[in-house]
């Protein structure tokens, strides 16, 4: 599957302002677009996916404190199963 330029940011648990949002969005356009290039040049949708995890949690950790993104990563299976990652999900 490949990430597209068009890819919309899943609301967050938080508020967040308009400022905050444009600028994930933003972000989110330029890891899609390297995504896709990586996938052009070969590189295994795995692999890929393992590298931005691991570069999105040290990043994380980083700047918020290992027990901080701790949380927020055992937030993550309530959130995966009620489909806030999972693109092309209808809302109703």
């Amino acid at each position: 599957m490949k990430l597209t330029k068009t890819l919309k940011a899943r609301a967050s648990l938080e508020p967040m302002a308009d400022a905050d949002r444009e600028e994930r969005q933003v972000a989110l356009e330029y890891i899609a677009g390297a995504w896709n290039d990586a996938e052009d040049d070969g590189v295994a949708t795995l692999a890929l996916a393992h590298a931005s995890l691991f570069a999105a949690i040290t990043s994380l950790v980083d700047h918020h404190g290992e027990v901080a993104v701790a949380e927020l990563i055992a937030s993550l299976p309530e959130r995966i199963q009620s489909g806030d990652y999972t693109l092309g999900r209808s809302l109703q």
